[in-house]
């Protein structure tokens, strides 16, 4: 019964069927019939016209479309806890060119504007330190917790105050659209660029750069070929994408994980670290508690010395969720 992540899940069967369905030739690299059709699609997600560039991973998505907006004595501002700075190996640096990230706190994982703001006073408006020119949110965050339009709302008029560019790493966007209850649209909020993730969420692996101003990815195309991302058979990536979208699979997908994750933090409510609002659960337990659901069969992550985090994913078992939520709350 494993609980370590959603990028261990099994592809969502409409996505094999849609490669299936793509292995036939076709024009390469992104100018197959399907990868053409990504920025209406997206367009009908958001309700406005995007440009829309497919990619394998998600680093490579946040990278790639943070280097769209900041240079390389620049700065993004972004939580501590960040994938970007906590988990990408250093990608920002190398895809930014030695761009720096300038870390902020936040409850959750999550930036607030005042958070923001204590960072963007302290640097010196001259040439001796890195100047500030975008912020990277997280939607769903790090601790699985989600921006509401509100938060978002507050986040941008600071960022149109300061000048700077908005970047949201969606590698569980879908999660944060279920948890919300709104449109796409107001969960991603005023952003400039989007990384959208399928990963986790049913794709092999395919992710999208939703840009919301289409000239930006005029330039990123460029950078996407030169940072070996340029697939010359992308309408395998494209297709699973598509087929994520088709009948709303995203979000059936998000709905499942979510529940599964609902149902384990049910169990672990008086150890729960972080509200449970997408679908990881962070849970305080002991060494020797961690070690008797192991001995149940339970597969998950130590986060930290006293801590757990448990993943649910699209294709986690009701029954499986369910008695990790009693085993945790028997421990």
């Amino acid at each position: 019964m494993q609980f370590l992540s959603d990028n261990a899940a099994s592809v969502h069967p409409n996505v094999w069927a849609a490669m299936r369905a793509a292995d036939e030739a076709d024009s390469p690299y992104d100018s197959d019939r399907i990868s053409a059709e990504l920025d209406d699609r997206f367009a009908q997600v958001f309700g406005r016209e995007v440009a829309v560039l497919w990619v394998a991973t998600g680093t490579a998505a946040n990278c790639l479309a943070l280097s769209a907006f900041v240079p390389p004595h620049g700065g993004v501002v972004c939580h501590r806890e960040a994938h970007i700075e906590m988990d990408e190996c250093g990608a920002p640096g190398f895809y930014l060119h030695g761009a720096k990230l300038l870390l902020a706190e936040g409850d959750h994982a999550k930036l607030t504007a005042g958070s923001i703001a204590e960072v963007l006073d302290a640097i010196r408006p001259d040439v001796h330190q890195v100047q500030p020119h975008a912020i990277s949110i997280t939607q769903a965050s790090e601790y699985g917790c989600c921006y509401t339009p509100g938060e978002l709302a507050k986040i941008d008029v600071l960022a149109g105050e300061r000048g700077l560019k908005l970047h949201m790493d969606g590698a569980r966007f879908a999660n944060a659209v279920i948890h919300l209850g709104r449109p796409p649209a107001e969960c991603a909020g005023p952003v400039d660029a989007l990384s959208f993730g399928f990963v986790k969420n049913g794709a092999m692996n395919a992710e999208a750069i939703v840009f919301f101003d289409p000239t930006v990815a005029d330039v990123v195309r460029y950078r996407r070929k030169r940072a070996g991302h340029l697939q010359s058979k992308g309408r395998f990536l494209a297709a699973q994408i598509m087929a994520m979208l088709e009948g709303d699979t995203w979000l059936h997908s998000a709905e499942a994980a979510n529940a599964a994750a609902r149902a384990i933090g049910d169990g672990a409510a008086g150890r729960l670290l972080h509200p449970v609002e997408a679908n990881e659960v962070f849970v305080r337990c002991t060494a020797a508690e961690r070690e008797a659901l192991r001995r149940q069969g339970f597969g998950f992550y130590d986060w930290g010395p006293d801590a757990a985090r448990f993943v649910a994913a699209w294709d986690t078992r009701e029954d499986h969720a369910s008695a990790l939520g009693k085993a945790i709350a028997t421990l």
